[in-house]
């Protein structure tokens, strides 16, 4: 038996990058979904290389859609829920909008987001500089206004939080 022989002996099955010939568009698509929620536009854009055309890719993601597999809402509710309590709506709001959510659900999106920013920006200011305290120089007040800024909270929210972080909405 030869080295190469005895490597191939002990693979356990194909490469994780080589393409899966022979399944069907729909089966990829559960496949995927099976893993995680997927955006239509992102379902779409990971499955238009294996379409023969655009209209089978549409017709396949109606089927779906229609049968519960993907929705839009449901996507949008899991990224909200697994993203709201480390970053700000201005951040989630962008990162929906390049997973291709429509721009009303967007909307319904902020405005609830709005009314929870203070908190979420509180709680996350305080996971990370509660032992520091509230800024003692400009140079601090700059350095956690950057990094609340980084996490998608607006101007308004971060300056609230940093001139008395441990308060409630006024």
């Amino acid at each position: 038996m030869s080295h190469d022989a005895a490597d191939e002996e002990f693979e356990v099955g194909p490469k994780p990058t080589a393409p899966r010939p022979g399944l069907s568009l729909k089966a990829r698509a559960v496949g995927l979904l099976s893993r995680r929620e997927h955006s239509r536009a992102e379902l779409q854009r990971k499955l238009a290389p294996h379409a023969e055309t655009q209209e089978a890719l549409d017709k396949v993601l109606d089927e779906l859609a229609k049968a519960g597999w993907q929705s839009d809402a449901r996507f949008t509710q899991g990224w909200v829920h697994r993203k709201a309590p480390a970053h700000g709506a201005a951040r989630i709001v962008q990162d929906l909008r390049l997973q291709g959510i429509p721009a009303e659900a967007i909307a319904v999106v902020q405005s609830e987001l709005k009314e929870s920013e203070l908190s979420r920006a509180q709680a996350v200011w305080s996971r990370k500089f509660s032992r520091i305290g509230n800024p003692s120089s400009p140079a601090e007040y700059a350095k956690q206004g950057r990094f609340l800024a980084s996490r998608g909270f607006s101007t308004d929210i971060i300056r609230r939080v940093l001139k008395n972080p441990g308060l409630e909405d006024d």
